[in-house]
């Protein structure tokens, strides 16, 4: 069965229609090419914790997606909550996939270490946080898909 993908962008602007979303089309496209999921989710939310913690537990607890992947509000302004709305609807945390992102990104840039991405579980959908630019996203995902089949297996119970 294919991976049933999840797609949340976080911005204030793309919400608003202001801005394209670039980079949760680079998602789509590189979740779908690479490992032949199903994006079955997809939306543009504003940076509010509220909002991003109901979509997060309603794509894991309702629409059962095997994994939802962000992108954006991860960084260190005062509106970028995403990662503390992903702590409070997660149950285990995976830090071993955002470690390894922000291990790689050191390597192009020292702005890496300022990520606040976080990763975790909820049931058995595997929540994952990604920058907010299109080349970080891709950059991130190169690190983190060869990992993803064998984890969501076992969440699934396969």
């Amino acid at each position: 069965m294919a991976i049933r993908v999840g797609v949340l962008t976080i911005s204030d602007w793309g919400a608003q229609g202001r801005r394209e979303d670039v980079s949760g089309e680079t998602i789509k496209e590189i979740v779908t090419e690479r490992l032949g999921a199903e994006v079955t989710e997809y939306e543009i939310v504003p940076d509010e914790q509220d909002v991003i913690e109901t979509m997060l537990v309603e794509w894991a607890d309702v629409s059962g997606v095997d994994l939802i992947l962000t992108t954006g509000g991860t960084g260190f302004s005062p509106r970028d909550v995403t990662p503390e709305a992903t702590q409070a609807v997660i149950q285990r945390p995976a830090p071993g996939l955002t470690e390894a992102m922000r291990s790689q990104g050191l390597k192009k840039t020292p702005h890496a270490m300022l990520s606040r991405a976080v990763a975790g579980i909820r049931g058995s959908t595997l929540i994952v946080n990604l920058p907010g630019s299109p080349k970080a996203v891709r950059e991130g995902l190169e690190v983190i898909l060869p990992a993803l089949p064998h984890g969501i297996e076992i969440l699934r119970g396969e």
